[in-house]
């Protein structure tokens, strides 16, 4: 698999995006509060690689913790496309993907991307949580 551009949505539509993305160069899941509760499935890439189509004012901001990430949501159906976020540990700059608001990936691409896990909850995000069946 290689890098291609590959379109997404929120789930009402308002919200409309495109992505230059190689999921076969891996995704995540964290076990941090929101990333578990909302059972998040993420994929990071730099700005240049993401372009908001549609719906920038259908967006709502939630920020918490140290307010490095923008945990956007489509005010209308309530769906997380993506976020956006600034951290040196993962290079700067970033888009954080909903990998499941991805509306044209194959079946076989979702299925053969890598997940890395992520231990959020203890703040040690280059370490795997003990466990990860429920992520």
């Amino acid at each position: 698999m290689s890098r291609s551009t590959r379109h997404g949505s929120c789930h009402c539509g308002q919200v409309k995006f495109e992505v230059d993305i190689d999921l076969a160069a891996g995704t995540g899941r964290c076990n941090c509060s929101i990333c578990a509760k909302t059972r998040n499935w993420g994929c990071l890439v730099r700005p240049a690689d993401f372009r908001l189509i549609a719906g920038r004012d259908a967006l709502t901001d939630y920020q918490f913790g140290s307010l490095s990430m923008h945990h956007l949501f489509c005010k209308h159906c309530g769906v997380r496309p993506f976020g956006q976020g600034n951290l040196e540990a993962v290079g700067g700059e970033f888009y954080s993907v909903n990998v499941a608001c991805l509306d044209d990936v194959p079946l076989e691409e979702l299925v053969a991307a890598p997940i890395r896990f992520s231990d959020g909850r203890n703040n040690a995000w280059q370490s795997v949580p003990a466990e990860t069946r429920h992520l």
